[in-house]
């Protein structure tokens, strides 16, 4: 790299410095009038109480479910888009992100009105007598993967659609004249190839759903707390500053933790393709 562009990267790397790894260092380790001995001893803590176990366990379950969905319903997706040579390939991607560009608050909320004991689900059910009364959709955890599932789901097609767009078309050519099928071509060929998209997917849809606050907030309440909705209670209503701490770094280890093993498992099927 010449010495110009490095310079160029300057600004941006002290802003990334003062802006966000300072400061979340801070608020991981050194909160206002606590120490990092007391963050340390309260993750010990939580780390051993039922409690914060059952919560911990809540949002890795969630996160993990809400993530495998949304890559087996956003990779083929992703990929009937970026093989697609119809003039309207670029609309159907448009339309498929077109979530992003809603509040998280908009979205969770029509899940509140379809999923209510009143709502159109609910409804449904009774109507076709499949039930007596409608049964209690809301406030629990397929509620909660429903609402994160819409939420993460355009992250994880236009992350699969940029990997699997940048994989030679030919390729698939050439496999299914050698006599490949379309899934074992898609199977052995694209995916191994799109193992950095799934990567970066995994990444962002499991960070996502592992601190998503509102959307768990919503759809579960009280009796489907996530660590999230707990770091808000610690930081907001009891102003206990180590269990915050104790709770942000646990949700932190666990994105990593999520991405190291999807980076190793994907390296590991390139290998073995």
């Amino acid at each position: 790299m010449s010495r110009k562009p490095a310079w160029l990267l300057l600004p941006g790397l002290v802003f990334i410095l003062l802006g966000f790894a300072i400061p979340s260092v801070a608020m991981l380790l050194a909160p206002p009038g606590v120490s990092t001995g007391d963050v340390f001893v309260r993750f010990g803590e939580m780390l051993t109480d039922p409690y914060s176990l059952a919560i911990i366990g809540r949002t890795l379950g969630l996160g993990l479910i809400t993530t495998v969905t949304c890559l087996v319903l956003g990779f083929p997706i992703a990929y009937l888009l970026a093989r697609s040579t119809s003039r309207f390939a670029g609309m159907w991607l448009a339309l498929a992100i077109f979530p992003l560009l809603l509040s998280n608050v908009v979205r969770t909320f029509g899940w509140i009105v379809l999923l209510g004991s009143q709502g159109a689900i609910g409804q449904l059910i009774t109507g076709l007598g499949l039930a007596p009364e409608a049964p209690q959709l809301l406030y629990t955890e397929l509620a909660v993967v429903l609402g994160m599932t819409q939420l993460f789901l355009p992250l994880a097609i236009i992350s699969c659609y940029s990997a699997v767009a940048q994989v030679d078309p030919g390729l698939d050519d050439a496999a299914r004249g050698l006599g490949a099928s379309r899934t074992r071509t898609l199977w052995t060929i694209v995916l191994p190839l799109s193992a950095p998209g799934l990567v970066v997917a995994t990444t962002l849809v499991f960070a996502g759903a592992a601190t998503a606050y509102t959307t768990p907030y919503l759809l579960g309440g009280s009796s489907q707390r996530m660590l999230a909705t707990e770091l808000y209670n610690y930081s907001n209503v009891t102003v206990d500053w180590a269990s915050a701490s104790a709770t942000a770094l646990i949700m932190t280890l666990l994105v990593f933790l999520v991405s190291g093993l999807s980076s190793l498992l994907s390296r590991g099927k390139s290998v073995q393709s």
